[in-house]
């Protein structure tokens, strides 16, 4: 293996989950009420469902732009 491909990876994988992770924090905002506290205290099922989409949607969606 050599190192420039690893680094890359290293590279790609920082900048997709920095992308995920700022992208929650907007779903975060704009939605109402605070997301933790339904899923923690409220035990909302639902929201934590839809949570995990959006989560795992936008990884596929950051992981296809980063690949092409």
């Amino acid at each position: 293996m050599e190192w420039k491909y690893i680094l890359a990876s290293i590279v790609y994988s920082v900048i997709g989950i920095s992308i995920l992770s700022i992208s929650f924090w907007i779903f975060e905002k704009v939605t109402p009420g605070t997301l933790w506290r339904e899923l923690i205290e409220e035990h909302n099922t639902a929201l934590a469902i839809v949570a995990g989409a959006f989560m795992i949607a936008m990884a596929i969606i950051i992981g296809s732009a980063i690949h092409s």
